[in-house]
């Protein structure tokens, strides 16, 4: 496993319209690490994504994802960058008109994998969230729970090196939250780096980890309780 950060932002400033979001922000994640990130509404934590998948460029400073320079990234290679990233968000985003398979094997398909491979994979993967059962479901047959786990499936389909998760127990209940959280545990254990955007607090304590909080536009350590309560 390389010794670089799997992210590193080095003096990042961005914003948006007039209003200044992120200022100078230094910050750090290792392969195989998990961060939660945390912040009040607006306080720059979709910026932060947004930038880290190249959505957005910083008005200053450099952006490093998974030993990719994103700042000087060419349009041609955003998704050889996107690929080594998966991506998952509060609202799921299935495809409504395919069944639980064919939503995993899409993320397969546009990397041209051969047939026989991408069969062979989603099975796997499905099997790994618990859902091998349900694959010729559709998407409105399963829980939110479940469609989460589905989202996860095909965000671990091309082996990313680093999962972004925005918010994905948001829309669930605390019994759907927790396995997902637990899922996401095992993700972990298993080598890949996970950032989570979170409001969940108790799941943060549930699941202690390295925790970040972004606030008066640039990032600190949130390692005590104090600083989750008072958000």
């Amino acid at each position: 496993m390389s010794a670089q950060p799997v992210i590193s932002f080095k003096g990042v400033s961005v914003k948006y319209e007039d209003r200044q979001i992120l200022k100078d922000v230094n910050f750090s994640m290792n392969n195989g690490e998990f961060v939660y990130l945390i912040g009040s509404t607006g306080s720059g934590k979709s910026s932060f994504l947004k930038l880290v998948y190249r959505d957005i460029l910083p008005d200053e400073g450099s952006v490093h994802v998974a030993g990719i320079n994103v700042t000087t990234l060419k349009e041609n290679r955003i998704p050889e960058l996107r690929r080594s990233l998966g991506i998952v968000f509060q609202d799921f985003q299935l495809l409504p008109d395919r069944n639980i398979q064919e939503n995993v094997a899409f993320a397969l398909q546009v990397t041209g994998k051969k047939r026989k491979f991408i069969k062979d994979r989603v099975i796997e993967l499905l099997s790994m969230v618990g859902l091998s059962h349900r694959r010729y479901h559709m998407p409105e047959d399963l829980s939110g729970g479940e469609q989460q786990r589905v989202v996860i499936a095909r965000a671990l389909a091309n082996e990313p090196r680093l999962m972004l998760a925005d918010e994905p127990t948001g829309n669930l209940d605390p019994e759907a939250a927790a396995s997902i959280m637990e899922l996401f545990r095992q993700i972990n254990n298993r080598g890949m780096a996970v950032l989570m955007v979170t409001h969940n607090y108790d799941m943060v304590h549930r699941f202690p980890y390295r925790t970040v909080k972004i606030q008066n536009q640039t990032i600190t350590e949130a390692g005590h309780q104090s600083d989750l309560v008072s958000m």
